[in-house]
């Protein structure tokens, strides 16, 4: 066993193309006007769902991998090398926080298209010996020397194709990640930050076997040759990398010894931060990253958002992220319907894709909730969030009224919660595709982190510095600074500002306020259907977490309905006979979460991804 040593005191699936993103700006309230133009052109570059989901089975199929159930400690991440990486720092002592620094820096590595150093995200951390959940915020933000201009055309002030936002410097945003990271860990780390880099400095230094899923990404994610650096890494000898090679990358080792060496500080001052900024600003389609930039990024240590639901307190992430507010909206109008059929045992089983009753509540519940999330939400450091007025009982029974159960609302406005400021308007267009990662840890004292990251849209803004993928996060701000009404949106570019985000760590309490649920998933704005769904079988229905993880979603999508092809066809023709135009198409939900049953702790990993579970 290796000899660790203390930390010191003062240590440190994407869109449909064209009728996708007409429906998504139907539900953003048409705020953005794009063209027959750039509306082709995100249709030519997002591939359809079809084409990239279901992924193609994983070879990590076993149960032992997939499910597993442990006394002590628990690992579950996206990547069997993470999960392993976790596991290591988890047996010898770490804490949750260190297994989970462990697998992200391997994730980075070995799926480089989700997230990594160049990104950022969300992470919600439960203290067991005082008590305390903590959340913290390390989400991207806009350079400071941005404005609301920065997605439009000079000539005639239209927003600029997906395309030409997407590729290239423009789109890059602070990475907010290891800032977080190394927050987190000052507070809660117990092993050496050096020796949290050891497992990922090897496989980089040495190689790691291409998953499948790496490899089918790379064949269909367009554009990936668009930047020399990326090319060479990802299409040595001019061919994608091919599942079952061996793939070494030596800037990334050298990236990680610097890190390992120099603390969070090394990342954000120094020559990692200059050659990144070169990157952004030296490129075709040039960013406004400066020094400055990253020197003055801070990660924010925010208040949860929680709420008393179903006899359970849920608790998530608040603004930027828009996960808690809708999510637990959900969840709350589905307990003030009081649906008699839920309280049928025979749903234990079928869940909500096997009953159309539980499936047009949910979808319905879902709208409702989404109207609030596309108007209210963004930044909270620039907007006042009514967060609140939209969570109050009052008022989201109130909403859940407008739902009828026989059939599908013509129209879900947004409500007028309490304490709402008169600058709260439509957030407007950002796609958020689903390119992201989710692990969920426990130590052995009873410590959890639940942690989604992300560097947005597969494989990022395809620049590379360092050995890893910087994002392309701005794209989630709005294109547009105004709404068809010329009022400002709450989710438009600002300097400094953070881009709104669905992405939804979750842990959940019982009433001794001891936790007992803790997960989250990849799948940009699907995230929200994809945890509300698993989190309402399996603590209100009575589902086993592994059967509902691998039920099929049902996911609320503007003016349709996407359901997988294992919706049953009496569901299928239900919900259509109730008003409702359903889209089937598999979803590739990565959720990763454990539950505390009578037996101990069981981790589960989403068989749509080649994630694992590991623990003792």
């Amino acid at each position: 066993m290796r000899s660790w040593r203390l930390k010191s005191i003062t240590g440190s699936t994407y869109l449909g193309a064209r009728t996708a993103l007409v429906i998504l700006l139907l539900l953003t309230g048409g705020c953005c006007s794009l063209d027959a133009t750039q509306v082709k052109a995100a249709s030519d570059f997002i591939y359809v769902n079809e084409q990239l989901a279901p992924e193609p089975a994983s070879q990590i199929t076993a149960s032992a991998q997939k499910v597993k159930l442990a006394q002590d400690y628990l690992a579950v991440t996206a990547n069997p090398y993470a999960t392993a990486a976790a596991t290591k720092i988890l047996a010898e002592g770490g804490s949750a926080i260190d297994a989970a620094i462990a697998a992200q820096m391997v994730l980075g590595l070995v799926e480089p298209q989700s997230s990594g150093l160049g990104g950022g995200g969300f992470l919600l951390f439960w203290d067991a010996k005082n008590q305390q959940l903590s959340s913290y915020d390390g989400r991207e933000t806009a350079p400071l020397g941005a404005d609301e201009n920065l997605f439009l055309k000079a000539g005639d002030g239209q927003p600029v194709g997906f395309v030409e936002a997407l590729i290239g410097g423009r789109s890059v945003g602070v990475p907010g990640m290891v800032h977080m990271l190394g927050r987190a860990h000052d507070q809660h780390g117990i092993i050496e930050w050096p020796l949290l880099f050891d497992d990922a400095i090897e496989l980089a230094e040495n190689g790691f076997t291409v998953s499948e899923r790496l490899s089918t990404l790379i064949k269909k994610v367009p554009a990936l040759r668009a930047r020399p650096q990326m090319a060479r890494y990802l299409y040595p000898d001019g061919q994608g990398l091919l599942q079952g090679g061996l793939l070494k990358n030596k800037d990334y080792a050298l990236s990680l010894k610097t890190l390992a060496a120099g603390g969070p500080n090394a990342f954000y001052y120094g020559a990692m931060v200059e050659a990144m900024v070169a990157v952004v600003g030296d490129d075709a389609n040039p960013g406004q990253l400066s020094m400055r930039d990253f020197s003055q990024y801070q990660s924010v240590l925010r208040k949860p958002v929680c709420k008393i639901i179903f006899a359970y307190r849920f608790c998530g992430m608040g603004p930027p992220s828009s996960g808690a507010t809708t999510v637990l909206s959900i969840l709350a109008m589905l307990e003030s319907l009081e649906i008699e059929a839920r309280h049928n045992p025979s749903l234990v089983s079928a869940g909500v894709a096997g009953d159309a009753v539980l499936a047009h509540a949910f979808i319905e519940a879902s709208r409702l909730a989404f109207a609030d999330r596309n108007k209210y939400l963004a930044d909270p450091d620039f907007v006042s969030v009514p967060v609140v007025g939209l969570l109050e009982a009052d008022y989201l029974s109130q909403r859940a009224s407008m739902i009828d159960l026989a059939r599908r609302s013509k129209l879900t406005p947004p409500g007028s919660p309490s304490a709402v400021d008169a600058d709260a308007f439509m957030t407007g267009l950002s796609l958020e595709l689903p390119s992201t990662t989710h692990l969920t840890i426990m130590d052995a004292s009873g410590n959890i982190v639940s942690m989604t990251n992300s560097i947005e849209t597969a494989f990022g803004s395809r620049l590379m510095s360092g050995g890893f993928i910087l994002n392309n996060q701005l794209t989630d701000f709005s294109f547009a600074p105004i709404d068809a009404s010329s009022q400002k949106i709450a989710n438009r570019v600002q300097g400094g500002k953070r881009p709104l985000s669905s992405m939804s760590p979750m842990i959940v309490f019982d009433t001794k306020n001891q936790p007992v649920l803790a997960l989250g998933s990849p799948g940009g704005r699907s995230i929200i259907s994809y945890v509300a769904r698993v989190l309402y079988e399996v603590l209100v229905l009575g589902q086993s977490l592994p059967q509902s993880v691998a039920a099929s979603h049902v996911v609320e999508a503007g003016n349709k309905v996407r359901v997988e092809s294992a919706v049953s066809e009496d569901t299928v023709k239900t919900l259509g006979e109730m008003g409702h135009v359903l889209d089937v198409r598999e979803q590739t939900s990565g959720i990763h979460a454990i539950y505390k049953t009578s037996l101990g702790w069981q981790g589960v990993a989403d068989p749509r991804r080649e994630g694992t579970a590991s623990g003792q």
